[in-house]
């Protein structure tokens, strides 16, 4: 798999999140440029890969590579991104902005349920690999120092692009988007999901909430998470007690704006296709009627977040 890990000059997390990554990792400046900007590559270490596979899959699999692009535009309104970088998956290494301002961490997937006043397209989600999004996720808890915290988002703004992709976010003011021991936390949290995905990308369960609080067997299965808020408590409990592996959240907000079309697309674009949704239980206010005819009507199996935790 071809990773890119994009960054933006107008951006002051992401270029320091850039930074660490090419001063602390193995990034190699390369003799290709993006937007007039050097590209630096990552070759990862294929080493536990290829003795899982035989002499004629290790080809494909040592081609693996990461690469470091820097764009010179905003990076939610990079629509198609895809169509001018080859690459089987896109980080994007972003600032998160919040009125509270406290030290974040965050990782979510992308695409608006409602209008795209934050880049992207109207009503259109994007493919998000919910494996990778839960070894992001994981990293960034097992590399947390204070006074950051780490929260899932659910699904929100820009960039549209065909190709799977995710943010990765370091805030929610100035003061940690300049911070360094912030900025290194989040690159040393994509390299070590990079890795972990390399070493085991599509292993699936068929019954993840039997293996809760099991997940060094690294075996996880997709879920689509409706209602709660924008940092969403059951899909944090979700990512790290269980082996589900959250792609899309709809929050409670997006809810009026969550019909059968939006719901057939959240479900087709998270990879693996999710079995079940995960219903915010208390968090679906008025609309939860609604969102459980809508569930039954296209034969699409949930559970409540109050009887899994």
């Amino acid at each position: 798999m071809n990773i890119a890990i994009i960054s933006s000059t107008k951006d002051k997390a992401s270029t320091n999140i850039k930074e660490n990554l090419v001063d602390n990792f193995d990034f190699k400046e390369s003799e290709e440029k993006f937007d007039d900007n050097n590209i630096y590559e990552y070759k990862i270490n294929n080493t536990r890969e290829n003795q899982k596979f035989s002499v004629s899959q290790k080809s494909s699999i040592s081609e693996n590579k990461i690469k470091l692009y820097t764009i010179d535009s905003e990076l939610i309104f990079t629509d198609d991104l895809d169509k001018k970088i080859d690459a089987d998956l896109f980080v994007f290494i972003s600032k998160h902005k919040a009125e509270e301002g406290r030290a974040s961490l965050t990782c979510h997937a992308i695409g608006n349920f409602g209008k795209a006043e934050k880049g992207g397209k109207e009503r259109a989600l994007c493919t998000n690999n919910s494996i990778f999004l839960k070894n992001i996720f994981i990293e960034l808890n097992n590399n947390v120092k204070e006074p950051y915290e780490v929260t899932l988002e659910a699904t929100h703004h820009g960039p549209f692009m065909e190709k799977p992709l995710l943010f990765v976010e370091l805030g929610s003011k100035e003061k940690y988007w300049e911070d360094k021991k912030g900025s290194y936390i989040v690159a040393k949290s994509v390299i070590g999901a990079i890795k972990k995905y390399n070493d085991n990308s599509s292993t699936i369960i068929e019954n993840p909430i039997d293996n809760e609080n099991n997940i060094d067997n690294e075996t996880y299965e997709s879920i689509f998470v409706i209602g709660g808020g924008h940092y969403n408590h059951y899909a944090n409990k979700a990512m790290l007690e269980t082996n589900l592996a959250v792609g899309h959240i709809c929050a409670k907000y997006n809810l009026e704006n969550l019909d059968e079309k939006l719901l057939k697309e959240a479900m087709e674009k998270i990879i693996p296709k999710p079995k079940f949704v995960l219903l915010d239980w208390k968090g679906l206010g008025n609309e939860k009627q609604r969102i459980l005819d809508l569930l039954e009507k296209n034969n699409i199996e949930f559970k409540r977040s109050d009887k899994v935790f």
